[in-house]
C-alpha cells in the first residue's frame, strides 16, 4: 500500500531558511499536541534546499497534525502563491525523523 506524503515546492523567492524555521515552529506545534516521543517517532520529512523543496510524511496522525499545521504557517507567513502543495507516494529514503541531530 502507498504511502502518503506532500511535497512543497517553493513558487517565489522565499528564502529556504525562513521555511526551515516555520516547519520548526510547526514540528514544535505538534509536539505539543502528541508529544516528544510521538513526533519522534512518526513525524518523517525530507527538505532539499537546491530543489526548493520539502517533503512530508503524511501516513500517520501525527504527519497529518504536522502537514496541516505548516501548511497554514506557511500560508500566512509566506502568502498564498509562494508554494505549491504536491501529493507524492512516499518522503524520499533520506527522510529524517523529527528531532534527529542535523
Amino acid at each position: 500500500m502507498p504511502q502518503q506524503a506532500y511535497r512543497y515546492v517553493l513558487c517565489r523567492p522565499v528564502p529556504f531558511p525562513e521555511v526551515m524555521s516555520t516547519f520548526d515552529l510547526a514540528l514544535i506545534a505538534v509536539q505539543s499536541l502528541h508529544g516528544d516521543e510521538r513526533t519522534r517517532l512518526d513525524a518523517r520529512f525530507a527538505s532539499d534546499a537546491g530543489k526548493r523543496t520539502l517533503a512530508i510524511d503524511a501516513g500517520t496522525p501525527v504527519g497529518q497534525a504536522l502537514n496541516q499545521i505548516f501548511t497554514g504557517f506557511a500560508r500566512r507567513e509566506f502568502g498564498d502563491h509562494a508554494f505549491r502543495v504536491e501529493r507524492v507516494d512516499r518522503v524520499p529514503a533520506v527522510a529524517e525523523p523529527a528531532g534527529a541531530p542535523g
